[in-house]
């Protein structure tokens, strides 16, 4: 994702780059109207982080967080804007609770410019008990891409797991980019970790690279669990086609939850030209087609169910070519009903990105570009 130094695209079509670093420019384009939902004001819980993805709680509470990371010294290479992204030791995950923040894993792979823009690195935690922790950490591209920063790069585009106490320890449960390259389930060959969800002994991941969910488990198991469709839509003047032109839109699959009803869950940002009112969240049953949950969205990054209520988050509420220069995307939180109804629960939230629920209340991640000035806020529902 890309933060501050926000500019044009310098190629035609961003695919799997829409999660990696975001380009953000251009006019307004409109958005489908989204009822409001008044609710208090967002509450600061965690200040400093360094672009902050995906969150979850742990069952005593606490609230664990990824950190992308802001890079670091090399080597470098190429990244999916165009622009050179270094690899570094920065990537890390947060811990909150009772008012306090610390981060309880260090030291984990991340890649980005030298400004900490364009971050891709940790992208989601998952705890199983109070100590057992799985990380997805993201990539941008293929096992070529990944074998360019040496084996200090080695566990991008992985699931790691490991334990908190008594000495944190983490390995490589699955490798995500390995799958894709093995399989390749929608026809190019990008991956991008981002969301994932324990299932038993396996977890269900999002590769928004591959655009994709995928069944990861140990030894290498895994299968794919559905494949998200390009979606067809309007080319922004600035390409120079002739007007009315249709170019097609990757789905860019984020985050995954699992429903009340055992279904599996999945948020849509779309890749470039991000437009307004097209991103969908689909109901995946394994061995099925995926279907429409939920339409006329816009940039949905996470998504997460609090009893029969379905949460999700906006990351630019008017698309994020609407974005102007130099500025951050606004984004919302939302209440999502099947079909197209929807209500708003917090809006004007800065580059939100991951939500996830507890006690009647909604924790996000804000600022999720920024390197150094990530947030996570805690929004009251009602």
């Amino acid at each position: 994702m890309q933060n501050r130094s926000l500019r044009r695209p310098t190629r035609p079509v961003l695919a799997s780059a829409a999660v990696a670093g975001l380009v953000l420019t251009l006019g307004p384009l409109s958005t489908p109207a989204v009822s409001a939902h008044p609710t208090t004001a967002p509450r600061t819980v965690a200040s400093g982080l360094d672009n902050p993805r995906h969150l979850s709680f742990a069952p005593d509470g606490t609230l664990y967080v990824a950190e992308s990371g802001r890079g670091g010294a090399g080597p470098c290479q190429e990244g999916p804007e165009g622009g050179t992204v270094c690899l570094g030791a920065s990537g890390a995950v947060t811990a909150v609770k009772h008012g306090r923040q610390h981060r309880v894993l260090t030291g984990l792979p991340s890649l980005a410019a030298a400004d900490g823009s364009q971050a891709s690195g940790p992208s989601d935690v998952s705890m199983t008990g109070n100590r057992a922790i799985t990380v997805a950490v993201g990539l941008g591209g293929s096992p070529q891409t990944r074998a360019a920063f040496g084996p200090g790069g080695a566990r991008l585009g992985t699931l790691l797991t490991g334990r908190l106490a008594p000495k944190p320890h983490l390995e490589v449960l699955a490798d995500v980019v390995g799958y894709e390259a093995r399989h390749n389930p929608d026809g190019g060959e990008d991956s991008n970790t981002s969301g994932l969800v324990k299932v038993g002994n396996a977890y269900a991941v999002t590769d928004a690279g591959g655009n994709d969910l995928v069944r990861l488990g140990k030894r290498g198991t895994g299968s794919t669990l559905a494949v998200f469709p390009d979606t067809m839509t309007e080319a922004p003047p600035f390409l120079g086609l002739p007007p009315g032109t249709q170019i097609p839109m990757q789905a860019v699959p984020t985050g995954v939850a699992v429903g009340p009803d055992g279904a599996y869950y999945v948020s849509q940002l779309n890749g470039f030209p991000f437009t307004p009112g097209k991103s969908t969240i689909w109901r995946v049953v394994p061995g099925q087609a995926p279907t429409a949950y939920a339409t006329g969205l816009t940039n949905v990054t996470d998504l997460t169910w609090s009893g029969d209520s379905l949460y999700a988050v906006q990351l630019a509420d008017d698309g994020l070519l609407s974005v102007p220069e130099g500025q951050l995307p606004k984004g919302s939180l939302l209440k999502v009903g099947r079909g197209s109804a929807h209500s708003t629960v917090a809006g004007e939230l800065v580059a939100p990105y991951g939500v996830a629920v507890r006690g009647g209340t909604a924790y996000v991640t804000t600022c999720a570009v920024c390197a150094g000035a990530g947030s996570v806020v805690a929004i009251v529902l009602r």
